[in-house]
């Protein structure tokens, strides 16, 4: 299955054989540090930026129902975001894994490894990067 929005990771992950966790890191985008007149102006246009990893959580399909849902309750914790970065695993091996898996998240995103994951917008639909 192609997955183009947040619905269909959702249903994919609730058809896996073994029960999953969802991996998410909220990431904000912002100017890099010393940008150029060109960066600036890219990004006042909403293109280009770093990205910078501000949350993660781990989620099973089954603690959410929608993207407006993930919303919400990223909303509780007071920090923005504009795009969030998805992984999946097998939900195996308890917290500490999980938690070992997010770090390892984190730091492929800030090394700007993204290519093995799905990134969504605020409105569920895939982000692709060029």
């Amino acid at each position: 299955m192609a997955i183009s929005s947040f619905a269909d990771l959702l249903e994919e992950a609730r058809r896996q054989p073994e029960p999953q966790r969802l991996l998410f890191v909220f990431a904000r985008a912002e100017l890099p540090d010393h940008p150029s007149e060109e960066q600036r102006r890219r990004f006042e246009q909403g293109e280009g930026g770093v990205l910078t990893p501000t949350v993660c959580v781990d989620k099973s399909p089954d603690e959410l129902s929608d993207m407006a849902a993930l919303v919400a309750e990223s909303r509780t914790t007071g920090t923005e975001w504009d795009i969030v970065f998805v992984a999946a695993m097998a939900d195996q091996g308890g917290p500490a894994l999980v938690e070992q898996h997010l770090q390892r998240m984190v730091e492929s995103l800030k090394m700007g490894s993204i290519d093995r994951f799905l990134a969504f917008d605020r409105a569920g639909e895939v982000v692709g990067f060029q």
